[in-house]
């Protein structure tokens, strides 16, 4: 074998075990943003509670004559002020991208999409919230479907959430 043979041969593995680390890196980053997704809606209602209470309590946080909040540190405040802050637009942002999803669902022609939302919604939106079982029950489907219908469901929540990122492209 020749010299430029065998740099070719080494620049052509090089180049394949980048492409193959490129595919590797891009579905840890769509699976961390599916999990995002799923963690986000995990602890929907914590944070609509957490927001509930917001105006009250940035109001005290930014009066300097709140004695509830004299001892505290000037950064401590600012930095519960600022997370406050972020809470509050994050679950207007995710209130948007699930008021979006829903009418998408009831657009669309196939009867399990609108079915995905309602998973969604009933299962970590809804007051009303319902089990795995009644879901089950009310659309007269086996439990593992219905988890079929929330992992299908926050794939398409993800790609409203974080845009083109959070979908896989085939190449």
């Amino acid at each position: 074998m020749t010299k430029e043979e065998i740099v070719k041969i080494a620049a052509e593995a090089a180049l394949e075990y980048y492409k193959r680390e490129q595919e590797r890196q891009s579905k840890v980053k769509r699976d961390r943003r599916l999990r995002n997704t799923k963690l986000l809606l995990r602890n929907y209602r914590r944070f609509k509670i957490h927001c509930a209470d917001n105006v009250r309590v940035l109001e005290e946080l930014k009066d300097p004559n709140s004695f509830e909040y004299l001892d505290m540190d000037e950064m401590a405040i600012e930095s519960i002020i600022k997370n406050k802050e972020r809470t509050a637009a994050m679950v207007q942002y995710i209130d948007r991208m699930i008021e979006i999803y829903r009418i998408l669902s009831e657009r669309s022609k196939k009867p399990e999409d609108l079915r995905r939302f309602n998973t969604i919604y009933y299962l970590y939106i809804a007051d009303d919230e319902k089990t795995v079982d009644e879901l089950s029950d009310c659309h007269n489907i086996d439990r593992r479907s219905v988890y079929r219908d929330l992992n299908r469901g926050c794939e398409a929540l993800s790609s409203l959430i974080f845009g083109v990122d959070g979908i896989r492209l085939i190449s």
